[in-house]
């Protein structure tokens, strides 16, 4: 074999200083493009799991309460047995079935459902101090002192406004989620 087919075939296996320099600018561009817009999805993604946790919540306290025939409420807890009688939801609540419809675990009412508090700082606060919400056997909602009643969930930066979301809960048990500019959604 020829010296420099042995010599042109070894340059053919490798890359040139420019070529490695091309393809780290190449990386570098991407990156540049590609870790903002993954912050974006990761924030956007924690946003819609807090605000998908509460409405689940409640849609399954509004199906319990017309599957068992009794009231069953949801409120907001600090200790996962009782409600904390705030309207702060973000450190967490409880689905229980409420027999005399009192909005408070008494002794033999079974709690249903428990979900922690939020990690990221965000806030999920109920308008009207509205610390609990509880459905009656036909899944409606008794008590609520407004129609609707809007929790509102808010990012720890207020002055980004595009993050916040609310849930709105009328007297009927119709919810429906807003962002923020819409319906009572500030």
């Amino acid at each position: 074999m020829d010296a420099r087919a042995a010599l042109s075939r070894t340059r053919t296996q490798g890359f040139t200083l420019i070529e490695l320099l091309v393809a780290i600018a190449i990386i570098a561009i991407l990156m540049g493009i590609g870790v903002p817009s993954y912050r974006y999805i990761t924030y956007s993604s924690r946003i819609a799991s807090e605000m998908n946790s509460l409405t689940g919540s409640l849609q399954f306290a509004r199906a319990e309460a017309i599957k068992e025939g009794l009231s069953v409420t949801v409120c907001a807890t600090t200790t996962t047995t009782s409600c904390s009688g705030a309207n702060t939801w973000s450190t967490g609540w409880i689905v229980f079935a409420d027999a005399n419809g009192n909005a408070t675990v008494d002794a033999g009412e079974r709690i249903l459902r428990i979900e922690g508090g939020f990690t990221g700082g965000d806030t999920f606060v109920a308008s009207n101090s509205v610390a609990a919400i509880t459905f009656n056997r036909e899944g409606f909602v008794s008590g609520l002192p407004a129609d609707p009643v809007t929790i509102t969930l808010t990012p720890p930066n207020t002055t980004q406004t595009r993050w916040t979301r609310c849930l709105a809960v009328g007297k009927i048990g119709r919810m429906s989620v807003q962002t923020s500019g819409t319906g009572a959604c500030l």
